[in-house]
This record gives C-alpha cells, sequence and structure tokens, in this order.
C-alpha cells in the first residue's frame, strides 16, 4: 500500500474532488507515460453497427502451474462472454474483467466510510492546518464528519487539500483483464487473446463536387473511424467491414438513393458476403477520438441534375410546392466510379462564379454494390414549383367503365370474372391538373410521379384515359411524367384516371 499521498484541490464541491481524486490517483499508483501500453501485435475488424473484433498478441512469462495473469489495455467495453484466450500448453481456469476505474467519483465513493486528511491553508497568512475527516456521503456533495460536527464541503475557491490514506485495491487506472491459468511449463511465449467490443464503428463520408457544365463529379471518399471504447489502440493492423452481420441488435442501412441495384464485382477482397477496406498503414487509433482515412479518390463521373416531386391520391395543393433537386449518377466501372459504396453521407459541393465550391446539400446512402444507378436528393430548388390538384371527379356508370376497357393496366396477375363480381358498381374518373412553374433563365425537366394508383385486389384495374404527356407506368401504384418547362415559364398538364375507387 502507499500511505498518506497528498492530494490538492481549489475547492471542494463532488466535481472538485474528483479532480482531487485524480491527482491522488496519479501520485499513487505512479502511472507511466500515457502513451505507453501493456499491448502486443494488436489488429481491429471493425464492423459498421459498432461492433469490432480485437486481436491482441503478447510475449508473457507465465509461471508453472496455477497462476493468475493480468492484461491491462484491453477496451473498457469489452464483451468479456467473448473472450478467446489461446497460449501453448496452458489453460485458463477463470477470467475476471475490472471496468471499475480510477476516475475521480470513483475515487470519492470509495472513501465513503473511511477517514481521510484535510489540509486547508489560510490565504491570508499561509498557514495550514490538517483535520482527520471521516466521509460519509458523496450523493449531490461531499458530506464529512470531523469530530463531533457534520460539514458539506463547498467549492468556495477557499484552498483545501485532501489527502488518502490509500488508493482502493478495486479501483484500476486501466481496463484489466485477468485470468487464472494453469500451464504446463513456465516461460516466456505468445499469448493470443481475441474478443469483441463496442465504442468503436466507423462510417464512409463523401464529398462530391459537381461541375454542371460538364455534368460531372469528382467523388473523395473518407473512412471516419470513432473511438470511445475507453482504450487507445496502438499501432493496429486495422481493416474495415462494410456490411451487416447479425450481431444480436446492429441497424440496417437499407437502400436509400439507390433506383436500381448493381450487378457488377468490385475489385476488393471479400469477407463472406461483406467487402473489405484495409488502412494500409498500420495506425494508432486513440481513445475518444475521430480519425479519417482515404479509400476513394475519382474525377469526372458522368452525373445528371433531376427535379423530382411525388403526387398521392387525389392531393390538392393548397399552394404549390417545391420540387426536389437531385444528383444522379452511377457507380458502374464505365463511368468511373467503379467501386463497391459502403454506407455513408454525401455531401455535394459546386463552385461559384469565383470559382470556389460551395456546399449545396446532402444525403445517406446505404450500402450500394458496384454497378449502382443513385439518384440523391440534395434539397429543394428553389425557382420550380408543382401544384396538384384534382380537376374534375365524377361517378361514371358500369357502361361507361367497360368503353374504357381497352385502357386497362395489368400489373401482378390477370383479373377474373368471379373477382369482378364482387367489386362495387361505381366507377369514377378523376381528372388531375398539374401547374408546373419555373423562373429559372433557362428551360427545365421535371419527372412528377403520380402515386397511389393500386388499391390491393379490388382496385387494381386502373386506367389512364387521356394524358397530356405519355407518361411511364413505373409499378401498379406509380405513373411518372418528365414535364417540359420553358424559361421563365409555366406548363399545365392534365391526366385522367378510371378506377374503382
Amino acid at each position: 500500500m502507499i500511505n498518506r499521498k497528498a492530494v490538492c484541490a481549489s475547492g471542494i464541491s463532488a466535481a472538485a474532488l474528483a479532480a482531487v481524486g485524480l491527482a491522488a490517483a496519479a501520485t499513487a499508483q505512479s502511472l507511466p507515460d500515457p502513451d505507453a501500453t501493456a499491448q502486443g501485435d494488436v489488429s481491429l475488424t471493425i464492423y459498421n453497427g459498432g461492433t469490432t473484433l480485437v486481436q491482441d498478441v503478447r510475449q508473457l512469462n507465465i509461471a508453472g502451474g496455477v497462476s493468475r495473469v493480468e492484461f491491462p489495455d484491453v477496451s473498457a467495453s469489452i464483451r468479456p462472454e467473448t473472450l478467446s484466450f489461446a497460449a501453448a500448453d496452458t489453460t485458463i481456469i477463470e477470467q475476471n474483467f475490472d471496468f471499475d476505474l480510477l476516475t475521480p467519483t470513483k475515487l470519492m465513493e470509495k472513501a465513503i466510510g473511511q477517514t481521510v486528511t484535510l489540509l486547508r491553508t489560510n490565504p491570508a497568512t499561509g498557514t495550514e492546518t490538517r483535520e482527520r475527516a471521516k466521509v460519509l456521503s458523496t450523493a449531490g456533495g461531499v458530506v464529512i464528519q470531523i469530530g463531533d460536527r457534520i460539514e458539506v464541503l463547498r467549492d468556495d475557491g477557499l484552498p483545501v487539500r485532501v489527502i488518502f490514506d490509500r488508493v482502493p485495491p478495486n479501483l484500476r487506472a486501466r481496463p484489466t483483464l485477468s485470468v487464472n491459468l494453469d500451464s504446463a511449463r513456465a516461460g516466456t511465449r505468445p499469448v493470443s487473446l481475441r474478443y469483441l467490443t463496442g465504442g468503436l464503428g466507423w462510417s464512409a463520408d463523401y464529398v462530391a463536387l459537381y461541375n454542371e457544365a460538364a455534368n460531372t463529379i469528382d467523388m473523395q471518399g473518407w473512412v471516419t473511424l470513432t473511438n470511445n471504447t475507453g482504450t487507445t489502440f496502438h499501432r493496429a493492423d486495422t481493416v474495415l467491414v462494410a456490411g451487416n452481420p447479425n450481431s444480436g441488435g446492429g441497424r440496417s442501412f437499407g437502400s436509400r438513393g439507390m433506383t436500381r441495384a448493381g450487378t457488377e464485382a468490385a475489385a476488393r477482397e471479400r469477407l463472406g458476403d461483406f467487402y473489405l477496406y484495409p488502412i494500409t498503414a498500420r495506425t494508432t487509433v486513440a481513445n475518444a477520438q475521430t480519425k479519417q482515412v482515404s479509400f476513394l479518390d475519382v474525377q469526372a463521373v458522368p452525373a445528371r441534375k433531376v427535379y423530382s416531386i411525388s403526387v398521392g391520391w387525389e392531393q390538392n395543393d393548397e399552394d404549390p410546392r417545391n420540387v426536389q433537386s437531385r444528383i444522379a449518377f452511377s457507380s458502374s466501372r464505365n463511368q468511373g466510379l467503379g467501386d463497391a459504396l459502403p454506407a455513408g453521407t454525401v455531401r455535394f459541393y459546386q463552385r461559384d462564379r469565383e470559382g470556389t465550391p460551395q456546399f449545396i446539400g446532402e444525403n445517406g446512402i446505404g450500402h450500394t454494390p458496384m454497378g449502382s444507378e443513385l439518384s440523391l436528393v440534395t434539397g429543394d430548388a428553389f425557382d420550380i414549383t408543382v401544384k396538384a390538384e384534382v380537376e374534375k371527379r365524377e361517378t361514371i356508370t358500369g357502361a361507361e367503365w367497360e368503353k374504357s376497357a381497352r385502357y386497362r393496366v395489368f400489373e401482378g396477375g390477370r383479373l377474373v370474372q368471379e373477382v369482378q363480381a364482387e367489386r362495387p358498381k361505381t366507377f369514377y374518373r378523376t381528372t388531375m391538373r398539374y401547374t408546373l412553374t419555373n423562373a429559372k433563365a433557362e428551360p427545365v425537366a421535371v419527372e412528377v410521379t403520380q402515386n397511389g394508383l393500386s388499391r390491393s385486389w379490388w382496385g387494381n384495374d386502373t386506367r389512364v384515359t387521356f394524358e397530356d404527356i405519355t407518361g411511364e407506368q413505373m409499378n401498379a401504384d406509380r405513373r411518372r411524367y418528365t414535364v417540359p418547362v420553358p424559361a421563365e415559364g409555366e406548363r399545365v398538364i392534365r391526366v385522367t384516371y378510371e378506377t374503382r375507387y
């Protein structure tokens, strides 16, 4: 034990005493250089969802027979049940993970019921007085007993030092794993630790510079590592895994922004069904640190701007709505990007008149196979609006309904007479009016998608009997119109639908 190591604090609130405790711990433990580590040859396999596989090979001198070995500098967020231990001629009997770390607050809490020394300094004369005090509580502040009186230590600016007799034996300066071993022989040999930990994850961040005149983007991809494990991993051989392995609670990234999934295999190493993104050189991943490493840098990838908006069934806009501004591009090999894109955020920039890149919007993507088509929303277009209205809605007779049979749209199966006989006898003719405006000095094309054209089995017979512009049927529920709008102008189109609803 280390006896009566002095610890100083200016003011004695719980927070101030925490600072006191930290100084005490530093003095009592005589901690080594913070850059020093007991880790050996460390390898990290980091997954998107915040799970990391740590493999640490250390050279240790193991005694023969039963002994206890400690492994400091393991992750404070270790999942102990995932630990794998391997050493030649050695078996593991028991393992313990000590994660009650030596912190200012913990030091004070562990002193409850114990006696400490208060050293007070008179600011006018510099005279020091010592008193023995028993720590009664740290809930909401530090309560102590000095002789027959009870005091609450306050952060009042008076110079006070607290001297702890000892450091509690169950507090650790660093996360420590201890194991009881049974070794058939004594001697130094490599010991391999392998475990899963939370608190260390990665994501991809993309910077895309859009050239509207050339219809291209220059794209850089960055891996962003964030370490909140409570432990620094020194000179680690690091590989990143893009994918969603099932770990009992991991998140799914979906397929955001992907309009068509790719069918090209990327020239990257795979691990099962996941892609690997190794970091070229060994790197130190410090605790409470965000680190970025480049993994993609391509220029002049073909891209185009798309204006789009979706309209619900029988939607009546009270006011015009701004359309979405999108940038569409491909991750295919022949389009210049040629890589599988791990999930992350794409941030778009565009040069102003002076040539300075300015931020124009961002959006997330899911794990995207190579060869995929992407269309990412960057924001709302200031100058382009659409106002959708139900211009007319009327009922029609069964005879009129039969007259439009040649316009039937069949999706997902064919209709049979028995099913039709059960359907309602009232039918509807709905005329939608879409008013598009463009305040730009150049013409634009806007993609207007009408949703809500399908009503399950009883309403899957929507017919388009009139349209100003020929639409493209995307599926049973959606039909898309690409509408040219003149510069500083307006365009109105109408579409008539006949439906059972």
